[in-house]
């Protein structure tokens, strides 16, 4: 089964970063948050991967083309321009970067990868968030419930506490940080569909969220997979920032490999 990820859009609320690349190619620690999110697939076995680039995508196609001699050690012999490969600790990865417009919109990133799919069911997440959701168990329950579309639903962290204030005195009464209890349940990607989505992207100006997935609920075609566990966005300077933190603790909670 393949693996979706949309790669394309400008991250606007991360421009301080996006301006100068992609949001997938945003860092934690020394690597792009695209190759952590691949990471968490290719270690349930998923190495097949379609990209949908779009802003600055040929920085991604950079990345992809050099990520081998990157990881290499290597002699170079300049005085007749040859080298010399001695090791290579590489991924295990197959992925097909193509360009699907600036300006698409989600559905429109879908449509125009399909000949890359082969008809077949596929997995399609974001490119600007992890988890630690068990891929395995996501397919299993996909497979166990015959619908065309299952999406991962999350609970993000609070990201505010929570207050209660004396409305004479305004003087607060009770403090606490916001759980993930207390949080709505929102669609965190890690999806997976059946080749009969497409039968619901027929317009590549509408947002894959929106018009497609109303028909599907509308059709008892979409189901919910719950993930209890961590999941977190990197919409911002400050959810990167979040997630750097976890990184250099050495337990970052989505690093499973």
């Amino acid at each position: 089964m393949k693996v979706v990820i949309l790669a394309g859009g400008r991250g606007s609320r991360l421009s301080e970063e996006t301006y100068l690349k992609p949001k997938p190619m945003v860092e934690i620690g020394d690597a792009p948050i695209l190759w952590h999110i691949m990471k968490i697939y290719s270690y349930y076995g998923y190495h097949d991967f379609v990209i949908c680039c779009g802003y600055k995508g040929e920085m991604i196609k950079e990345y992809f083309m050099d990520y081998y001699m990157q990881a290499a050690d290597i002699t170079v012999d300049l005085s007749n321009n040859s080298y010399v490969v001695h090791e290579n600790v590489t991924e295990p990865w197959k992925v097909t970067l193509v360009d699907t417009g600036l300006e698409t919109n989600t559905s429109g990133r879908i449509m125009r990868i399909r000949k890359y799919l082969n008809e077949e069911p596929f997995m399609l997440t974001y490119g600007d968030g992890v988890s630690n959701v068990n891929i395995k168990e996501l397919v299993k329950f996909h497979k166990a419930h015959k619908k065309i579309a299952t999406i991962t639903a999350a609970k993000p962290a609070g990201r505010w506490g929570a207050i209660q204030i004396n409305d004479g005195t305004n003087s607060i009464e009770t403090f606490r940080e916001k759980e993930c209890a207390d949080q709505a349940w929102v669609n965190s990607g890690f999806a997976v569909f059946e080749p009969e989505l497409f039968q619901y992207l027929t317009d590549e100006t509408q947002q894959l969220e929106k018009e497609p997935y109303d028909r599907l609920v509308k059709d008892g075609q979409m189901i919910a997979y719950k993930h209890f566990g961590f999941w977190h966005p990197m919409d911002t300077v400050n959810d990167r920032a979040v997630l750097q933190s976890y990184w250099k603790s050495g337990q970052a909670p989505w690093k499973i490999w």
